[in-house]
């Protein structure tokens, strides 16, 4: 399979095709003023665009000088979207060649400030939304997707966006921008992705009473009828894109858990929030072993957070616990959860299902610092959306316990974070090994200065997905987020581990991405749920799946 250029997937940009302003007004196919004079005498553009032709390089620095003159974040995330709405081949351009710029803009933190004001920055519709009235007819309304081929869906019902929380139908913005990061991370053709919000309605109040919310109007859909409609859509989508992954994003603990275990072995498709989540913070806890020192079965972790993020990542820390010669039992008191009720144990009554796994045998306690003081652990993982929660004393307690204390503050946005970069360095007097999920700038502390490592799911799950859909995997395992979380520690150099990064630079982000998919892969073969034949080169095989975002010459 030939290398994916801009422009070139499931569309041709022949004369006989699409010419003149319709042209222009597809962005899959616009080129503005990188169009030649041939190309413009041949497809009907002469005088709808400046006559001077400019290079692909050129339109990056104009894009570039317009993003720099906007006045914050929010300005800079509408200037890229209505680029990617008016010539996507340039806006992935633009996000690969300033990718460390892009990350937090396209995606966390100021997708969540998107979200939060979609219906009063909505320009022009992205993806599909599916509502109540869909019900009975979803395959119909799939159908309207223009796309006949799509091979990734993300979809949210956008009742936990981010740290947010219901943020309803706006919530469109997360699989939009999971979507370009599968396309600028990982090479997944943009036209073999769609974006779909499941609006079964919204319990914020100040969205049901905004009058630009954009959304069903009504309360949230519950119990069997809120079944009823997920069912349908995923049995509509099995049937309208038959080689599609699933990928469920930001949905509310209560269905996470249960819309994971009921689909994973129906269908392709996997929680990021959990799975994700949990084969970056591994892959994390890796990179810092090869720091500290030790083996991660030595290891006692203390999540502050029981949700998605904290049993994802405690059951894949098992796992690997586990393979290292722990049982099961052994491995699981490895582990602890604190919640809004304080440490998660047996005694306590009405614990979650998805919390048993972790609830045990020992005296309660209130909060994270008597936790951290009584249990010694060596690293702590924030997964609560408590801005604040690693407070000055937290730390203390945890750095007079280990010479390198392990601080993973993995809430998003930046304004849900655990702590920031320079609160965990300075309350252990720069001796923790740090990463968060949004990303904080370098930390000066006397002579030296320290990077903060960000954990972020866009290093694994553009990977695991792009594995998947290369080698046409069935099902989406475990195994092959073990296998990536250990992948992605290995790509971590000695030079980065120096300066602190335990992920590597986000420069790399596209060899990374490759690196997973094949390793992914390679498990689909291995256990027997690829359905395309095994290349002699697997790695070879994917790099010339990934989409370019060049244009090509269509004179």
């Amino acid at each position: 399979m030939t290398e994916r250029v801009g422009n070139s997937s499931s569309q041709s940009l022949e004369p006989d095709c699409q010419t003149g302003v319709d042209l222009l007004h597809n962005p899959a196919l616009n080129k503005g003023t990188a169009f030649t004079l041939e190309e413009r005498e041949a497809l009907g553009l002469q005088g709808l665009l400046p006559p001077h032709v400019h290079t692909q390089e050129e339109q990056v620095q104009r894009v570039m000088e317009n993003f720099d003159r906007k006045p914050n974040n929010l300005e800079r995330y509408i200037h890229m979207m209505a680029l990617q709405g008016r010539n996507e081949t340039l806006f992935y351009r633009v996000v690969l060649d300033h990718i460390e710029e892009m990350m937090p803009i396209i995606y966390t933190p100021t997708v969540g400030q998107a979200c939060q004001e979609y219906g009063h920055i909505f320009r022009r519709p992205r993806g599909m939304f599916i509502s109540a009235a869909d019900q009975g007819r979803m395959v119909e309304v799939l159908r309207n997707w223009p796309g006949q081929d799509v091979r990734i869906i993300v979809v949210t019902d956008g009742e936990r966006i981010l740290g947010l929380g219901d943020l309803g139908a706006s919530g469109m913005g997360i699989p939009v921008g999971k979507l370009a990061l599968y396309t600028a991370c990982a090479g997944v053709d943009p036209s073999l992705c769609l974006p779909v919000t499941l609006d079964v309605g919204t319990d914020n109040e100040q969205l049901l009473h905004d009058p630009l919310y954009m959304g069903v109007r009504q309360r949230r859909l519950r119990g069997e009828a809120y079944d009823e409609f997920v069912d349908e859509f995923m049995t509509a989508v099995q049937k309208v894109f038959p080689e599609v992954l699933v990928q469920f994003e930001d949905f509310a603990n209560v269905n996470a858990f249960r819309l994971l275990d009921k689909y994973r072995e129906r269908q392709c498709t996997f929680n990021d929030d959990i799975q994700g989540t949990g084969a970056v913070a591994l892959a994390g806890l890796y990179s810092a072993l090869r720091i500290t020192g030790g083996r991660l079965s030595e290891q006692k972790v203390l999540f502050l957070g029981a949700g998605e993020a904290a049993v994802g990542i405690a059951a894949l820390i098992v796992a690997a616990m586990i393979g290292e010669g722990l049982s099961e039992e052994e491995a699981r008191g490895r582990c602890w959860l604190v919640d809004s009720g304080g440490l998660v144990v047996k005694s306590r009554a009405g614990l979650a299902e998805h919390k048993l796994p972790y609830a045990h045998d020992h005296a309660q306690l209130p909060n994270l610092l008597s936790a951290i003081e009584t249990l010694h652990p060596t690293a702590i993982v924030g997964a609560s959306g408590q801005h604040g929660a690693f407070t000055q004393s937290v730390l203390a307690a945890l750095a007079r316990l280990n010479d390198r204390p392990i601080v993973f503050a993995l809430s998003n946005p930046t304004s849900k974070a655990e702590c920031t970069a320079e609160e965990a360095y300075t309350g252990t007097e720069g001796r923790a090994i740090f990463a968060s999920g949004s990303p904080f700038p370098p930390v000066t502390l006397g002579d030296k200065t320290y990077v903060p490592g960000q954990g972020n799911n866009a290093y694994v799950f553009p990977g695991v997905g792009l594995g998947a859909i290369a080698c046409g995997a069935r099902l989406v395992t475990d195994e092959m987020f073990f296998a990536a979380a250990m992948e992605l520690a290995q790509l971590v150099s000695e030079s980065d581990l120096e300066r602190g990064l335990i992920y590597p630079p986000l420069t790399e982000i596209r060899e990374v991405s490759a690196s997973i998919a094949a390793a992914v892969a390679e498990v689909a073969y291995r256990q027997g749920l690829a359905t395309q034949p095994r290349p002699d080169d697997i790695l070879a095989h994917i790099e010339a799946q990934m989409y370019v975002p060049h244009y090509r010459s269509c004179a």
